[in-house]
């Protein structure tokens, strides 16, 4: 197991030992738990590996199924190299020629029934796992010696600390601190994690601040709408991310460096903490607004 806190380069550690797994004739396994990080680690993947004669593919319901179905028979044909994909990865129906390696990223985000096809799994190949918040019983498995563990305790050399704020919840710093991301050619998340009103309060922020690119993305949007709305903001055509926790692990777009939390006091602290790792992922000083009602305010 992987532990380190975000940002701190899980993800290229996962690429380096992928590597090495393939250039020794073996096929490479990796599950994320949301189809935006399996899209976000395609693209990383295929990037950082692109020189090299590796074959990269990923299963997702963003893909259509005739393609599904040519990948798992690629797979099941020595063809593919390295598979990224949700819990559609490990299902009974997907079979590889020779996997050797399966990196599974945020285990604690997977179902029971997830990890007991991921145990079956487990004992024939070597497994790594990447976490910044382990679940008690993994790290109990750790400290006991039945899992090995390694610890990412140093950040990049460039990384910066980010300013975290707990508040009242305002239109004036809302607005103040979009306007400064922005200033500086910035985006910003702007999470509210109730898919029934997003779309209320998405406006509420264009009224805020009309000059502002807007979207919105959550999980019951039609997946080709929400893969494209993910895309846009990554490729910077997206001012403003208004979105729910769907963000909440693996996404790595380093010109996003401003998050607002509306009603940070009904998340865990451990989603706040993924939350907050999706920025600060460059040279820029970042920001987290956590917004609570004014009576949890008073509380600090």
């Amino acid at each position: 197991m992987i532990c380190g806190d975000v940002g701190y380069g899980k993800t290229e550690i996962a690429i380096r030992a992928a590597f090495k797994a393939v250039m020794e004739g073996k096929q490479v396994a990796i599950l994320a738990p949301t189809t935006v990080l399996v899209q976000q680690h395609f693209a990383t993947f295929s990037e950082r590996l692109s020189a090299y004669p590796i074959n990269i593919e990923f299963l997702s319901r963003f893909r259509k199924q005739k393609d599904q179905k040519q990948v798992i028979n690629d797979l099941v044909n020595g063809k593919v190299d390295i598979c990224i994909g949700t819990h559609m990865l490990i299902q009974p129906n997907v079979k590889f020629s020779d996997l050797g390696l399966l990196i599974i990223d945020e285990e604690q985000r997977f179902g029971v029934s997830q990890k007991e096809q991921m145990k079956k799994i487990r004992a024939e190949v070597d497994v790594l796992t990447l976490t910044a918040t382990p679940i008690p019983r993994t790290l109990q498995m750790s400290m006991a010696g039945i899992k090995d563990i390694s610890m990412v305790m140093t950040p990049p050399d460039e990384r910066i600390p980010i300013k975290t704020y707990v508040t009242e919840k305002s239109d004036e710093l809302i607005r103040d601190a979009i306007v400064r991301e922005l200033d500086r050619d910035g985006q910003v998340y702007f999470v509210h994690n109730r898919v029934q009103d997003i779309h209320s309060v998405a406006k509420k922020i264009t009224e805020i601040i009309p000059e502002a690119k807007i979207a919105i993305g959550h999980g019951q949007l039609n997946e080709t709408e929400l893969e494209k709305t993910m895309l846009d903001f990554s490729d910077g055509k997206i001012d403003v991310l208004v979105c729910t926790t769907i963000i909440e692990s693996g996404l790595d777009i380093q010109n996003a460096n401003t998050m607002i939390i509306n009603r940070a006091d009904t998340f865990g602290l451990a989603q706040l903490y993924q939350l907050r790792g999706r920025i600060g992922r460059g040279p820029k000083r970042s920001y987290a607004y956590f917004l609570v009602p004014a009576d949890v305010a008073s509380m600090k």
